[in-house]
């Protein structure tokens, strides 16, 4: 596990996206060898979409020949509903690059079948042999995706319910009223993530992530920190800010033996 600290996280967003721009071109897609990438939602990765979109705009990358994947969405919302995640991906992402509508892959938080949803789902990702790129993030309690603490590391996309403090955490979308955040989600699992992925790169910015990204680096690998598994990952990079490294000399000696991106 490789870990990045950048000045802030519009520098890290930057960096990223050059980082990811320059694989997709080095990989070279084609529609019938696509590159496959895992995409998630969120503050974290906005900067990041606003900065491919500016790339792409300047003509120095094609999403013609991409194939993406999201981590998660709430069960029990439309993509219409501005709080989807598929709204989240259109409205920041999609609409903005020339990326082909049969190549965007989102759970739907509307089926009527949850079981065959995410098995499907998890079908569709592995008849692609493997997820070029799977970009993430943490949760201040260290989920990646909606693996709540206690999901385990064969975990695959299935029905999670959210836990409290996540409800209380995304609530301010619904004007801090807990009672309109959905209870329950479908996300891919820590499986999923891991063992189809070749390479997974983690964004953790903000001082309230501090704890995240220590335990990520450092901690004993539990499920009580979900975010520990990215340890067992053979290329796994975590980029992060000052400010979620907090000045914790330990990760920044650590940040020290890595090449940035």
């Amino acid at each position: 596990m490789k870990l990045q600290i950048y000045e802030n996280k519009e520098v890290a967003s930057k960096q990223v996206a050059l980082y990811v721009v320059s694989k997709i071109n080095e990989f070279g897609p084609t529609p019938s060898r696509p590159f496959v990438m895992g995409l998630p939602t969120g503050s974290s990765p906005e900067g990041i979409y606003q900065n491919l979109i500016e790339l792409y705009n300047a003509k120095k990358v094609s999403f013609e020949n991409v194939v993406t994947f999201n981590m998660d969405e709430y069960l029990g919302l439309p993509p219409s509903d501005p709080q989807s995640y598929h709204y989240f991906m259109y409205s920041k992402f999609f609409n903005h690059i020339n990326i082909k509508p049969e190549n965007v892959n989102i759970l739907n938080g509307l089926t009527d079948d949850v079981e065959a949803e995410c098995s499907n789902y998890e079908a569709k990702i592995k008849s692609y042999g493997e997820i070029q790129l799977f970009l993430g993030g943490l949760g201040p309690e260290g989920h990646i995706a909606f693996n709540e603490r206690g999901s385990s590391r064969d975990s695959k996309t299935r029905k999670v319910q959210l836990v409290e403090s996540t409800i209380i955490a995304n609530s301010r979308f619904w004007n801090n009223d807990t009672s309109k955040v959905p209870k329950y989600a479908l996300s891919v699992g820590i499986s999923t993530v891991l063992d189809n992925s070749k390479e997974v790169i983690i964004v953790v910015f903000g001082s309230n992530k501090h704890n995240a990204l220590k335990e990520t680096i450092e901690g004993e690998i539990t499920s009580r920190y979900p975010c520990t598994y990215l340890q067992e990952h053979k290329n796994c990079i975590v980029v992060t800010d000052y400010s979620a490294v907090n000045e914790d000399g330990n990760l920044i000696k650590k940040a020290e033996k890595n090449n940035l991106l």
